[in-house]
């Protein structure tokens, strides 16, 4: 059904969310007063700039009445708005309580909710979200012949096979709907994606209920004066994904798991849980249970119920990532993978670039990932040192932390790593207003261990090739090399512009002669 006038303000209508509909000097209730009421749009955007003959437009965010200068002339059908713009377009206006939530409910109905078309799996937590991601969307890729779809921090796929560099962890409610519509007409049944604090924060997700959301784990993460003020808001946005699922996937040992459970239980959602357990089934309880397989380097035995689903040796190292499928093979399943699928063989091959990237030569071994804020980088540090535990290795940390935002991360690394690394390293990282230099010497400043020794270099290339000079000074010791918070990205930000840059991976192989010709 196409989205007309007086479609959308039933819609908004029905939701709560309609105050009035405004044309020049007719203000009104019914849609049907208005001319042109029943006529559908012909496209919808939040961009002045690309209004077009019959154009819906999203005003949302810090909206001006300047940015709809000449706006009749590019065609324009009608605004939804949080405020009336009568004085600069002759447009009907859809004026209502919220624009975000409005948005999104639009959206969805231009595009003829896709959703419907979709099993939707949607996943949050502090780490783990893109990890588990791509588990699953492996998993319900070899299950459907290739029909699953993936929303990530890292990359976007609309035909299950195709993947493209995303702008954010979550799109913007309108993109996440217009791309729901091209992968329902790819063909694909499946859409895996990342739920971020913010995508509900913002209503990017609003209306959105997903046949299996998860809750892999919280710690304090993405506190600023711009995103959460508090960690009990950042706890209570990621909370919502219980109230807007038919199934949770709960990490069993996950910080306030009570009050999520409360929570599911007021939603009537039923709760699936994973864990990871020790060799001797120590752990705590869960549905889905992760148990190293002592043969193997990788190799972890899952089970559901007691009964065994598969012993898999994952591409991707450290206890953490098998509770990560272990997550995910809890999704396939509530979403109807049967158990005995040959499908979760496909969890062995799942890599994501600058995810653990692991690299080794002579006396050196690297890791390039995207840790950054504590809880990722007390974790990687205490894998390495659990992995290389007999060699006695040396640590040195190559890291920075992003401006502007996420403030927290800053003290964050550092204690996450100070009382296991010997030297920190610590280089640009992207910013769009606050200076690199500030907060790398704030980040200096948490340094309390005498023991660390620290530098700052600027250039992120030459704080990497710093950090292998170093191991080569000490031929005769094993030197680790942790390279986080930029993986394989080809850019990092400054002054809030994409700076062409070589990639974390990129310049580890370099230095390491690991490059093919």
């Amino acid at each position: 059904m196409a989205l007309t006038l007086a479609a959308a303000a039933e819609l908004l209508d029905r939701h709560h969310l309609l105050r009035e509909i405004i044309q020049g000097d007719c203000w009104t209730d019914d849609a049907a007063n208005l001319a042109d009421a029943d006529k559908p749009f012909t496209a919808i955007t939040y961009d002045t700039r690309k209004v077009v003959p019959g154009t819906l437009l999203c005003c949302k965010g810090r909206f001006k009445a300047d940015y709809l200068t000449d706006i009749d002339q590019a065609g324009l059908a009608a605004y939804m708005a949080e405020t009336e713009y009568s004085a600069v377009t002759r447009a009907p206006g859809l004026i209502v309580n919220d624009a975000r939530k409005a948005m999104s409910l639009l959206s969805a109905e231009f595009y003829g909710r896709p959703q419907d078309e979709l099993t939707v799996i949607g996943i949050t937590g502090t780490k783990g979200k893109t990890t588990t991601a791509y588990f699953v969307q492996a998993v319900l890729n070899a299950y459907s012949g290739g029909r699953a779809a993936l929303f990530s921090s890292v990359d976007n796929c609309l035909d299950g096979h195709t993947y493209a560099e995303s702008d954010l962890t979550t799109p913007e409610s309108m993109d996440a709907f217009r791309m729901m519509r091209e992968a329902a007409n790819n063909g694909m049944r499946y859409l895996v994606m990342e739920v971020s604090s913010q995508a509900y924060k913002v209503e990017r997700v609003y209306g959105l209920t997903f046949d299996a959301g998860a809750f892999l784990n919280i710690s304090p993460d993405h506190i600023s004066a711009i995103e959460h003020p508090t960690f009990e808001d950042y706890l209570y946005c990621k909370r919502q994904i219980t109230h807007n699922c038919r199934t949770l996937v709960l990490g069993s040992d996950c910080d306030h798991a009570d009050l999520i459970r409360q929570d599911a239980a007021a939603s009537n959602v039923p709760v699936v849980t994973f864990a990871t357990h020790t060799a001797d089934d120590q752990g705590i309880p869960a549905d889905v249970v992760a148990f190293p397989d002592t043969t193997a380097n990788s190799g972890y035995l899952f089970r559901e119920q007691g009964k065994t689903i598969g012993d898999f040796s994952l591409e991707l190292e450290g206890e953490f990532n098998a509770a990560n499928a272990a997550a995910a093979i809890a999704l396939a399943r509530a979403v109807g993978v049967p158990a005995d699928a040959e499908a979760f063989r496909a969890l062995e091959q799942v890599r994501i670039s600058g995810r653990m990237e692991h690299y080794e030569s002579g006396n050196m071994v690297a890791y390039v990932d995207y840790a950054h804020n504590f809880v990722s980088t007390k974790t990687l540090v205490e894998f390495v040192l659990r992995k290389y535990a007999n060699r006695k290795p040396r640590i040195v940390l190559v890291t920075g932390s992003v401006g502007d935002k996420a403030v927290d991360r800053r003290e964050g690394i550092i204690k996450g790593a100070q009382d296991h690394v010997d030297r920190i390293i610590l280089t640009a990282e992207d910013t769009v207003r606050e200076r690199m230099i500030d907060i790398l010497h704030e980040m200096q400043g948490y340094i309390t261990n005498p023991h660390v020794n620290s530098d700052i270099e600027l250039d992120r290339e030459k704080a990497i090739e710093e950090a292998v000079a170093d191991a080569r000074a000490h031929a005769d010791q094993l030197t680790i090399l942790l390279v986080i918070g930029k993986g394989e990205e080809r850019w990092i930000k400054v002054d809030g512009k994409h700076a062409p840059y070589e990639g974390d991976d990129h310049v580890i192989k370099r230095l390491f002669g690991l490059l093919e010709d």
